[in-house]
């Protein structure tokens, strides 16, 4: 299978980047310190390339109701220029992949999907749209994506754009003039700061990164790769799909049982996965499930997906992603564990690192939070 490459690879390569192969993509993972690239979205701003991201335009007179049907969350409330977090689904409710969607007109949205699972979404929602007035369009190669993230990223887009970037609400998109490149302008992101998703056609991807290095020069903005948006992503106790989220667990599972929406203004209940979802909503408040919790390491071992967390030898859970957290300068874990050890301060926490069970304390989510 060939890999696939963004409109921006020869940039990154010139840039000296160190690429990798992520879910059939060539990506840039870092260009330097992964840890100066980190510390510069948490102080000042970062310039990502998020291309590979999977864009799925639903349009037509039934869009709403499908998408309706087809997700968890209650599209018919998202109102124009703005955007929802939600899931779809298997039919036993199993997460097939995390979702944003934007809704662009008065009967199109954009559905963004994770670059691995994007073929699985729009094979999903195009099987699923049979029976509506609808239709599913794969967008994937009508774009570019680039997100400035951090505390700057207001300042640094705002010198290059005359759209108004302060009524701009969080989750919420309008489309603008960006360096003279037209785009999509979205408040969104996956690191745990301010910052916005530009959506523009690959053809103009050089020219805004380019205006953005620009302007973000005097602000500290540094290009980033995925290795610090991972570690970015795990301070803010942001899901990673394949990780925190898989086809074996529910939003219920995953302690994300509030973007399941039973109730929806139209379509009724009737959406695909209901009746499993009812079903894991009642056995999650009956006998709570493993809790997704963080784990801090009170030594310098890091945790790694698929260890074992214990309390007294048993074993309670299973770390789901670790890194070193730049910012609590420690290692730190998300884990699944029995609820009965969940509590933050629950003592005996270990993590079985090839044996030796470290000593870990349980935190409540999110590691990181911004001040605003």
């Amino acid at each position: 299978m060939t890999t696939r490459t963004t409109a921006l690879d020869a940039l990154h390569r010139s840039l000296g980047a160190t690429m990798t192969d992520f879910a059939g993509w060539d990506m840039p993972l870092r260009y330097g310190s992964e840890r100066d690239e980190h510390t510069a979205v948490r102080t000042a701003a970062g310039l990502f390339d998020l291309s590979h991201m999977g864009e799925i335009t639903v349009t037509g007179p039934e869009a709403v109701d499908f998408l309706n049907f087809s997700l968890v969350g209650n599209i018919g409330s998202v109102g124009l220029g703005r955007a929802r977090y939600t899931m779809i689904v298997q039919e036993d409710g199993g997460i097939l992949d995390d979702l944003i969607v934007y809704r662009l007109g008065e009967t199109e949205y954009m559905v963004v999907a994770n670059a691995g699972n994007a073929q699985t979404v729009l094979n999903e929602l195009s099987n699923r749209a049979e029976e509506f007035d609808a239709e599913v369009r794969d967008d994937r190669d009508a774009y570019a994506l680039l997100a400035v993230q951090g505390p700057h990223s207001p300042a640094i887009v705002k010198s290059v754009t005359d759209a108004d970037l302060d009524g701009l609400k969080y989750y919420a998109g309008l489309p603008g003039t960006v360096a003279g490149v037209e785009a999509l302008i979205a408040r969104t992101g996956y690191t745990g700061e301010d910052g916005f998703e530009l959506f523009v056609a690959p053809a103009d991807a050089e020219k805004l990164w380019q205006a953005l290095t620009a302007a973000g020069a005097e602000y500290g903005l540094v290009p980033c790769g995925l290795s610090c948006r991972d570690t970015l992503r795990l301070e803010a106790g942001m899901p990673l799909y394949g990780h925190e989220l898989t086809t074996d667990l529910t939003p219920f599972d995953a302690g994300l049982g509030r973007v399941v929406k039973f109730e929806k203004t139209s379509h009724g209940d009737d959406f695909l996965g209901h009746d499993a979802l009812r079903a894991a909503a009642a056995k999650a408040e009956a006998a709570p499930p493993r809790k997704l919790v963080g784990l801090i390491a009170e030594g310098r071992r890091v945790p790694r997906a698929g260890m074992s967390v214990v309390v007294d030898g048993q074993v309670v859970g299973e770390v789901t992603s670790g890194a070193p957290s730049p910012t609590l300068g420690r290692p730190i874990a998300m884990a699944y564990v029995d609820a009965a050890h969940a509590e933050p301060g629950t003592a005996g926490v270990g993590v079985d690192i090839r044996g030796t069970h470290e000593p870990y304390e349980v935190v409540a989510l999110p590691f990181y939070k911004r001040q605003k």
